[in-house]
């Protein structure tokens, strides 16, 4: 019995001659390029960025929060009762006397007051400073890095005094000094903020402050505020590899494992 083989369907060519021939290739209609679509545009639009500059309470909210009580509390010592208002400032004071009663309590006080007011240098240097800080390192660690300033600064120009007062070269008038506000924890947040910029703009930012702190020393009006700000400055600077260690985390991509 014979085998049957199966062979493709012969054309008609093939039939007529009786001798296969090569196939002719399929012909290849060239299809039109289609226009490539426009990359999309990764920079933000101007009042976009403009926005970035100023808390929200999404985005920042520490400096959101902490923006809204420097408001009340501006307001208040603007429109208050007079009275009212100097007994809550002497209260406040992170002078010796009160450090060594309610230390905790006085130094959380202070920091709730803006000197000089809400249209002051150190109310508009604090919020475009704490914004720009806590976007790159989160509330929490601007947070640290504030209290960390307002704290050391605090404790660095109050205890000379304790001991001057002490030894008898200060009188004891001096355990009661008015000293209240931002400027501290301001300092320390510039000083960290300049440790992530580019060399030049933290140069500028640096060297900009610094001269100002410099004519404050050379003034002598509060000696011990001026002190304590390139003090404060320099516990900012101090946070350096930590702000940076948390600039950087914030900006790896996070991998969704299964």
């Amino acid at each position: 019995m014979e085998q049957l083989t199966t062979r493709d369907p012969l054309t008609g060519q093939e039939l007529l001659g009786g001798i296969p021939t090569q196939r002719a290739a399929p012909t290849r209609v060239a299809t039109p390029a289609l226009p490539s679509a426009p990359a999309p545009c990764l920079t933000p639009p101007l009042w976009r960025q403009a926005l970035q500059l100023l808390p929200t309470p999404t985005g920042t909210p520490f400096t959101f929060c902490y923006v809204l009580v420097l408001l009340a509390t501006s307001l208040f010592a603007q429109y208050g009762d007079p009275a009212t208002v100097s007994s809550l400032l002497r209260g406040s004071s992170t002078d010796v006397a009160h450090l060594a009663d309610t230390p905790l309590l006085v130094l959380g006080a202070s920091a709730l007051w803006v000197a000089g007011g809400l249209l002051g240098p150190y109310a508009i240097a604090f919020l475009f400073t704490l914004t720009a800080l806590e976007r790159r390192i989160g509330g929490r660690r601007a947070a640290g890095v504030f209290l960390a300033g307002h704290v050391a600064a605090t404790l660095a120009t109050e205890i000379p005094v304790a001991v001057s007062v002490v030894t008898g070269h200060l009188p004891a008038s001096s355990l009661h000094r008015l000293d209240y506000g931002i400027s501290f924890g301001l300092m320390a947040s510039i000083g960290a903020l300049a440790g992530l910029l580019r060399p030049v703009a933290r140069a500028t930012l640096l060297g900009f402050v610094s001269l100002m702190l410099v004519q404050d020393l050379l003034a002598l009006e509060d000696p011990l505020t001026n002190w304590g700000h390139p003090l404060a400055l320099l516990a900012g600077i101090v946070c350096w590899p930590a702000v940076r260690r948390a600039s950087a985390r914030r900006k790896e991509p996070v991998l969704h494992g299964r």
